[in-house]
């Protein structure tokens, strides 16, 4: 089934199979290194480097970018908002002019941060506290009319991780984001205006993770496009053996054929062309989603 999303300007992206966003992390300190654009040299090689990186990404078939400025990896530390500004806003405003019909994401859950990143020329706002740390957010996406993905996450970064516990997850985080929605519309961002993203690896165990992508189907009920955003993580290294986050390309691939099977709108990756084909290949076997 075809699916879409509304942004700014009544701009409106449609899904008719899988879409890639591809990850521009202007960040020292991301897990995984290959996604890293930020080094020793300053910012204006980090902003130089990422606007190659989301050239690359455009280059091989990705429809939209996601930039972010916090590594919100299991125990990291939270920079400040100035910071993440100054890293992704010159960032957004090079793209947003060399490539005018990308669909530009800035990865925060900072109201502040969401402002100035739309006003740079993001279209939508990725936040992966789904308007729970700061619920303000919600007035900088409809003041400007774009969109958001609300993202569950078993609490912040730095101790997400510290034994994450549900009686049932899949219920849970989908009463989460179901309520989260309902916030957001009470708040004036339009329903057709949210995507949903389940978390995966943001306060949850391997476990967790996997009986989430098992049940994937049981989100759909909630009407809207949904994230999956699995590339590289670490439950796909536990289960694999896998300890590299270099070393998790083809487990990433079996997950993101998975989700194009099951109708999913869009996969952020660190790979856009090789997962790219994967989704391709298994919506030619199972007749897509369109």
């Amino acid at each position: 089934m075809t699916q879409q999303l509304r942004l700014r300007n009544n701009r409106v992206i449609t899904f008719e199979r899988m879409e890639m966003m591809g990850i521009v992390n202007v960040t020292p300190d991301s897990f995984y290194a290959g996604s890293r654009t930020m080094g020793q040299d300053g910012l204006e090689d980090a902003w130089e480097t990422a606007c190659a990186k989301a050239g690359q990404h455009i280059a091989e078939g990705a429809r939209m970018i996601d930039v972010g400025g916090e590594s919100t990896r299991p125990g990291s530390a939270p920079v400040s908002e100035d910071e993440e500004i100054s890293r992704i806003c010159p960032v957004i405003e090079r793209i947003r002019t060399e490539y005018p019909d990308i669909i530009l994401s800035a990865d925060t859950y900072r109201a502040g941060t969401a402002s100035a990143a739309l006003q740079a020329g993001a279209d939508l706002i990725n936040d992966i506290s789904g308007l729970t740390f700061e619920p303000a957010l919600a007035d900088a996406v409809c003041d400007a009319g774009a969109g958001i993905i609300l993202m569950h996450t078993g609490g912040r970064p730095d101790t997400m991780q510290d034994a994450p516990f549900y009686e049932n997850v899949v219920e849970e985080v989908y009463d989460f984001l179901h309520r989260q929605m309902a916030f957001a519309v009470a708040r004036g961002i339009g329903w057709d205006q949210i995507m949903i993203d389940m978390g995966i690896g943001f306060g949850k165990t391997r476990e967790h993770n996997l009986q989430l992508l098992r049940s994937i189907d049981r989100f759909s009920d909630l009407g809207c496009p949904h994230l999956l955003a699995v590339s590289r993580k670490s439950f796909i290294g536990s289960t694999l053996g896998r300890e590299d986050p270099e070393d998790r390309l083809a487990g990433t691939l079996a997950v993101t054929a998975f989700a194009a099977e099951h109708g999913i709108a869009a996969a952020r990756v660190h790979d856009v062309k090789e997962n790219l084909d994967a989704a391709r290949m298994a919506e030619e076997l199972t007749g897509g989603i369109g």
